[in-house]
């Protein structure tokens, strides 16, 4: 079933075939949205990006490069993305940093300034930088969707997950009020807070390894998520069967945070 024929899009956070944003794209693609992507600088990134995308069967996709804690690169990928489309009804945000230096347990007292700052600016504030250039665009179509990446670091500690979890704490907020100030554009904000998954991402995460031994023995369905799972929750909120659906978080993560003890 094509839920999303005709839709069209950009990603951002492919950085290989384990990340979320990989899988999003995958099933996103299966309903029939055609997707355009980033990658970040460098002939390296781009490649491992490229090669990617290309695993999922696409060719002659689009592909730009983007360091989105620049805002001049943000101004630039969106202009540009505007110039070769129609149309742009769906953006997804599938980025953070977080020095990992400071993501280790007993770390996070010890987290520097600047450390702390790069960690919010690059994996929330880029949600708003984002939001701020999608919404001209998605309007002028009718409306649209943003789509960020949480995890439950973002509500309770995680031990390892430190100046992270601040991060996804702010981006959760951030979806709260951009979807209050873009509503009337008919433009909605949702995050999807995931299980934790081995990307390149979460390796840099000193407690990912508990992490993932940990919520089979505390989750309702007794495994961890896959990430075909998220991308699936990911068509969902870019479908409009979520027409209705803005400002929330949509745990998807095989109910761990459900369970109190």
């Amino acid at each position: 079933m094509a839920l999303l024929q005709g839709k069209t899009g950009l990603i951002f956070g492919v950085a290989n075939d384990r990340s979320y944003a990989w899988h999003i794209a995958k099933s996103l693609t299966a309903h029939g949205a055609t997707c355009s992507f980033t990658a970040l600088p460098g002939e390296k990134n781009e490649r491992r990006t490229r090669k990617a995308v290309e695993s999922l069967g696409l060719s002659d996709f689009w592909l730009r490069p983007c360091d989105a804690g620049k805002d001049d690169d943000l101004d630039t990928i969106f202009d540009q993305y505007v110039a070769d489309h129609s149309r742009l009804d769906f953006v997804i945000h599938s980025i953070a940093f977080a020095d990992r230096d400071w993501l280790a347990p007993g770390q996070f007292v010890n987290t520097p300034r600047q450390s702390y700052l790069s960690a919010i600016d690059i994996s929330a504030y880029t949600l708003v930088g984002m939001a701020k250039r999608a919404a001209g665009p998605m309007a002028d179509g009718g409306g649209g969707a943003i789509l960020a990446m949480s995890y439950y670091g973002a509500e309770k500690v995680v031990p390892g997950y430190n100046v992270m979890g601040v991060a996804k704490a702010a981006l959760e907020c951030s979806a709260r009020y951009l979807a209050a100030e873009l509503g009337e554009k008919n433009i909605r904000v949702n995050t999807i807070s995931g299980g934790p998954l081995r990307t390149l991402a979460s390796s840099a995460v000193g407690g990912i390894g508990g992490m993932l031994e940990h919520t089979p023995t505390r989750a309702p369905l007794k495994r961890n998520i896959e990430g075909g799972e998220v991308g699936d929750a990911a068509v969902y909120l870019v479908s409009d069967l979520s027409s209705g659906v803005t400002g929330e978080n949509l745990y998807v993560d095989c109910g761990v945070n459900t369970i109190g003890v």
